[in-house]
């Protein structure tokens, strides 16, 4: 499962620098995000976090490393769209400018998730008690046996 898990977040990660870096630094970033993220899931499997499916360090966090990553390694003479190329070819503003978006789009989605999980939890409880826990979400919440 592991390794299915790292080729996803390969593709997730390379997704947004698709058609701005080299095939070589796509290979690296694909690398680099899936063992970040491979290191967040082992963390996550010993903490507290719920996310069964292991989405926020697969997904979220393999974007996020693209998105970093993108501004490392973008060139102009991959896509001439690229008018700063990336901290790796010496020039800052490209990596600054993902660094600034990806704080920002973070702290919005964290703020919007924050508020829609709170109204959520007015009209239905978003966790199971203990008891349904334990005897199984497939009995307490669908009345199935296996």
């Amino acid at each position: 499962m592991g390794t299915c898990i790292g080729v996803v977040v390969g593709l997730v990660a390379i997704t947004p620098a698709a058609g701005f870096v080299t095939v070589p630094h796509s290979i690296v970033i694909g690398a680099v995000a899936a063992i970040i993220s491979r290191l967040l899931i082992d963390w996550r499997t010993k903490s507290n976090i719920d996310d069964t499916l292991d989405v926020f360090p697969s997904h979220g966090v393999g974007g996020m490393v693209g998105m970093i990553l993108t501004g490392v390694f973008a060139h102009s003479a991959i896509n001439g769209a690229v008018e700063i190329n990336g901290l790796y070819y010496g020039e800052t503003g490209l990596f600054t400018a993902h660094i600034i978006g990806l704080i920002g789009a973070s702290v919005f989605i964290l703020v919007v998730a924050f508020i829609l999980l709170k109204v959520t939890d007015l009209v239905t409880p978003l966790r199971v008690n203990a008891q349904e826990e334990l005897e199984g979400l497939d009995l307490s919440q669908h009345g199935e046996k296996l």
